[in-house]
């Protein structure tokens, strides 16, 4: 496969954004607002209003503003995306059993991010985008400022449309490690880059 050239969001187009939404399956009405809104906002939210505020997180088309993630192209085609950010920009994280069960730690520390999601769109599939992402997120995060890196990756047998939390697989490739399985199908991975 071609490398990829991988950019941040605030770098693209929300048309290329968009492409790889709309093209990405379940994250066409996800839009990367799972881990950002509580449950009854998710519920009250739909996918037009998701996508307008995943536009505004990511900063699409304004090179100084903050981003929510990044954007792979293949041959100049939008075709794979990586959310990633502080784990405080990420509020159900904070409640949720999997990032926490069995661990003791600050929740509030902004320091460690997290990569909570990946989409690649439907004919870009099969060509290591998600682990080339994992590793680009990684050093995005580095330069961002994290002491640490997460991802909460899918452990056991799992369909397309539960991967977008990535596999083991995938954020191994990036140097993270297991540091706990808070259930059978799920583990916490970590890297301390402090």
């Amino acid at each position: 496969m071609t490398q990829p050239r991988i950019v941040p969001a605030n770098l693209a187009s929300a048309a290329d954004l968009d492409l790889v939404m709309r093209e990405g399956g379940d994250a066409n009405g996800c839009r990367c607002q799972w881990f950002k809104l509580a449950q009854r906002d998710w519920k009250a939210t739909g996918r037009e209003a998701r996508a307008a505020t995943l536009e505004e997180q990511a900063g699409c088309g304004r090179p100084d503003a903050p981003t929510s993630g990044l954007l792979a192209y293949v041959g100049g085609e939008p075709a794979a995306w990586v959310a990633v950010e502080p784990r405080t920009a990420y509020p159900r994280l904070r409640t949720a059993r999997i990032p926490w069960s069995g661990r003791d730690e600050d929740r509030d520390d902004a320091d460690v991010w997290a990569i909570t999601c990946f989409v690649v769109r439907k004919g870009f599939r099969g060509r290591g985008l998600a682990k080339a992402l994992a590793v680009a997120a990684v050093e995005h995060a580095r330069q961002g400022g994290a002491t640490a890196v997460e991802g909460y990756p899918q452990a056991g047998d799992a369909t397309v449309s539960d991967l977008f939390v990535g596999s083991i697989g995938i954020f191994a490739s990036a140097g993270l490690d297991v540091v706990s399985r808070p259930t059978p199908a799920r583990a916490v991975m970590r890297l301390e880059l402090a």
